[in-house]
């Protein structure tokens, strides 16, 4: 299991639900984080919690529906001199369930491959090259499990675009200390989720952050955080360092 003290972190969709746990998560192992939101004020009691842990802790607002905004948060990143070490593409957006699926409008595959899939691949190509540069790169992107739904046709196709891309990058570091992992948290009571979720969000650490420790120099597998629940950290990477879970 690697050490994280004192490196960067980016963690988007950090203000609440799984992404707030994820970054408190990685605060708690020394790391220091850039926390992303749609607005500032709603990173303020995760930002405190952070520090709370001895952290240096950045800001950054941006709706990740906009690719210009986008831009302007990975030039922001930028000019403040920040090495981002390891990014956790966390945010992510459900726009509707359709029950009359049949119907369902072009604007639910615009909005969801904006959100799931291009913002943060976008994150990804600008980053990996500094990430090679030092030799160190963490890149976990969060997939859903959800298969079968016509439902939710446009949350779940970008989620599966979001695998593929994953997948066919990560191969090209396969080798290297540059490793790209997708993570499912599971179906969780968040705002994303919803009150009928099965499980309690807690339920998620350290499933989705084990691909952030792992140090074997594999890239393309998928942890699904149900199979780490109730485990330490150490226990979770030992784990998940002996998994497979390539998607193909």
């Amino acid at each position: 299991m690697i050490q994280i003290h004192e490196k960067w972190a980016l963690v988007t969709g950090a203000s609440r639900g799984i992404g707030r746990l994820a970054a408190l998560e990685l605060a708690k192992n020394g790391c220091n984080l850039i926390l992303h939101s749609r607005e500032l004020s709603h990173l303020e009691n995760v930002k405190k919690e952070a520090q709370s842990y001895g952290v240096t802790v950045k800001t950054v607002a941006c709706d990740l529906a906009r690719e210009e905004e986008v831009q302007n948060l990975c030039k922001e990143i930028d000019m403040q001199g920040i090495p981002v070490d390891i990014i956790l593409n966390n945010a992510g957006v459900q726009v509707a369930y359709r029950t009359e699926y049949l119907k369902t409008p072009v604007s639910d595959y615009l909005e969801s491959f904006r959100i799931n899939t291009i913002a943060p691949m976008m994150i990804c190509y600008h980053f990996l090259p500094g990430m090679v540069e030092r030799g160190f790169g963490r890149i976990v992107n969060t997939t859903s499990g959800i298969t079968l739904d016509p439902q939710q046709a446009g949350y779940s196709a970008s989620k599966a675009a979001l695998d593929k891309v994953t997948v066919d990058l990560g191969s090209k570091y396969e080798g290297t200390n540059v490793i790209l992992s997708l993570t499912d948290p599971g179906w969780c009571r968040t705002d994303l989720g919803g009150p009928n979720a099965p499980n309690p969000p807690d339920s998620a650490i350290p499933g989705v952050v084990v691909g952030v420790f792992v140090d074997d120099c594999k890239s393309g597998r998928l942890f699904s955080a149900g199979d780490y629940t109730g485990m330490t950290l150490e226990d979770a990477v030992k784990k998940a360092q002996g998994a497979t879970g390539f998607i193909e």
